[in-house]
């Protein structure tokens, strides 16, 4: 009995107490419980957590590509503006060289008008002149005599000019 007097024994004697105290009670199952309730929750962020970057990535892949379809309709916009501009450049110095060739030709034309009205005008300086001349000469050389002979002659070939 010894042993009775020992301060370990007691202290095995409470501890041994406890123990089957919270045996009873139900102490290790609550804690079970509450272990797997936290267990639970951790597994619910987890699973959450995953959902979470599942979307995230599968956000940063579409947002990924819409900017890439944005880049390449960017690339078509710039390459369907610098067509438009080329052809519209393509057309205007087109259209700037038929008016040039229309001027020109109009230039010529007109040049070519105020050739021949200035020839006419010296075929007709020249016949007036001619007829001033041939006046002068006929009335210079023809005398009463040399007239009344060449209306005679005109007169006979009108007759035969007639027939």
């Amino acid at each position: 009995m010894e042993m009775l007097h020992e301060p370990e024994f007691w202290v095995a004697v409470g501890f041994v107490l406890v123990i089957a105290l919270l045996l009873w009670k139900g102490v290790p199952a609550m804690v079970g419980k509450m272990l797997d309730q936290r267990a639970a929750v951790i597994s619910a962020e987890l699973e959450e957590a995953k959902r979470l970057r599942a979307e995230a990535a599968a956000l940063l892949a579409d947002y990924q590509r819409r900017a890439k379809g944005a880049e390449a309709e960017a690339q078509s916009i710039i390459a369907s503006a610098t067509a438009d501009a080329a052809a519209f450049q393509k057309e205007s110095r087109a259209a700037l060289e038929a008016q040039i060739a229309r001027r020109a030709l109009a230039a010529q034309e007109k040049i070519a008008q105020a050739e021949a009205q200035a020839l006419n005008e010296i075929r007709g300086l020249a016949a007036d002149t001619a007829v001033n001349a041939a006046r002068k000469l006929i009335a210079e050389r023809l005398d009463e005599t040399r007239a009344k002979s060449l209306i005679a002659e005109s007169i006979n070939g009108v007759g035969d000019k007639l027939n």
